[in-house]
């Protein structure tokens, strides 16, 4: 007996009716991204390792997943090393490649490679799907898309308003009700200054990253599991915990990260960015959240994440400032931010609160019976002309009953039905049967069209 057939766990198939809804997700991103200039490319799903390792920590790398080398991937292992079953020293001797982690270190190994084709300030999106090795559960797969958009060789912080503009605006079409929330690495460098751990800044912003997730004393038991001194942690408390507006958490930020001068500047860009957005009437409310860390070492300035407000899930985009990703490929000085739609939370966001459009999500409009070869010949033209009109149509492959011919209409959702019979054809005519109402009216391929395309 065959083996049942199965996917790996974290994957997901899609039908036509959920790719229908994840190309609307797809489209409206990508109408938005073109909005502001931002240009399409795309990159391999696999990268040399090289590129990938040592740019997204030290959990970011253990989540890679490696690629085994083609032919004999033995040649130039010792015994002693198999022996030995170091896993993470024989994977660099068996795998040079590896799938994709995210799109934003590929883009900087792109910029890179294509230096001189380009015209600087480059403004890109880029809409592919990305892999890691991390443990499936609700909301977080193996395999997911990101919907990205950058732009590198600009240091101005109107680029990081733009794109708050563009996730606001993004939502706002989607009819999804968000909290954009904002922070800065240098603010997180200068708390971690004045609380005197400024040698343990990653071990810091790794684990305050995870405040939502695991609350403030597993955040806390973390920290001093990494050495951070009770003093330290103490002195973080209420710097984490900080409330209030925006206005006052600057107010309150530029007192306590007075004796640090990177940690002002990040409290000036921040300053920057929320009072020019306040200008914007954005749709969507903007919080200073010290406790965004995003665990990525890469990033230098102003970080972002968006939480949906009616759904429980993590974050649906992400994304931040980074001066110095370019410099490990050999570009240095080449300043780029970026942000990440998680296409796929998304996805499910939108399913559980019933926000796709019904045009959005329809395939076929319009569905001839097909009663024989006759009734077919008569049909075929008209069928170019509503496929030339932009309309969907579709006629029955097979002469079959009516029944089954309606039945797949139905289990489809088309929502018109067209039947050509003896009497239609001797007058030049279609019976349409609207069959939401169940209402039939007998009209020219003209009136079809127009009925059909409104």
């Amino acid at each position: 007996m065959a083996a049942k057939p199965s996917i790996p766990k974290g994957t997901r198939d899609f039908s036509p009716i959920e790719m229908a809804k994840r190309n609307y997700i797809f489209n409206t991103i990508r109408e938005v991204f073109r909005l502001y200039g931002y240009q399409q490319i795309e990159t391999p799903s696999m990268e040399m390792l090289s590129t990938l390792m040592g740019k997204y920590g030290e959990e970011g790398d253990k989540l890679l997943f490696k690629i085994q080398n083609s032919g004999d991937y033995f040649k130039g292992i010792t015994d002693e090393e198999l022996l030995n079953r170091d896993a993470a020293k024989l994977a660099s001797k068996f795998c040079e490649k590896g799938l994709r982690y995210d799109l934003t270190v590929p883009f900087a190994r792109y910029v890179v490679m294509h230096r001189d084709e380009l015209t600087f300030p480059f403004k890109r999106y880029q809409i592919q799907p990305v892999w890691r090795a991390d443990r499936p559960q609700k909301g977080r797969y193996r395999e997911f898309y990101q919907c990205d958009v950058d732009v590198v060789g600009s240091d101005s912080l109107l680029n990081e308003v733009e794109l708050m503009q563009i996730v606001d605006i993004v939502f706002t079409r989607f009819n999804v009700r968000v909290v954009i929330k904002l922070n800065n690495r240098k603010i997180l460098t200068g708390i971690a200054e004045i609380i005197g751990e400024a040698d343990k800044i990653v071990d810091i912003t790794v684990a305050i990253d995870k405040l939502d997730k695991i609350g403030l004393d597993n955040v806390n038991n973390e920290l001093r599991e990494k050495g951070i001194s009770e003093e330290a942690i103490t002195k973080l408390q209420p710097i984490i915990l900080l409330s209030g507006s925006n206005p006052e958490k600057i107010a309150t930020l530029k007192e306590v990260l007075a004796a640090s001068e990177t940690g002002l500047k990040g409290v000036e860009e921040c300053e920057f960015i929320l009072n020019t957005l306040q200008n914007m009437q954005l749709n969507n409310e903007i919080e200073l959240d010290l406790t965004l860390a995003r665990g990525l070492n890469y990033y230098t300035g102003a970080i972002f994440e968006v939480k949906a407000r009616d759904v429980q899930i993590g974050s649906i985009t992400g994304g931040g400032r980074y001066d110095n990703l370019t410099g490990v490929f050999g570009l240095s000085g080449v300043s780029g931010v970026g942000i990440s739609f998680g296409a796929d939370r998304i996805f499910d966001v939108l399913n559980q609160l019933e926000l796709y459009p019904r045009e959005a999500v329809n395939g076929t409009q319009l569905l001839f019976v097909n009663f024989g070869e006759k009734e077919m010949s008569y049909i075929l033209p008209i069928l170019m002309k509503i496929r030339t009109a932009g309309i969907s149509v579709e006629i029955y492959p097979d002469a079959a009953k009516m029944k089954k011919q309606m039945s797949y209409a139905n289990t489809k959702q088309i929502p018109y039905v067209a039947i050509v019979g003896e009497n239609e054809m001797n007058e030049g005519k279609v019976m349409l049967k609207n069959m939401e109402t169940g209402e039939q009216n007998l009209v020219s391929p003209e009136e079809l069209i127009n009925i059909t395309q409104k």
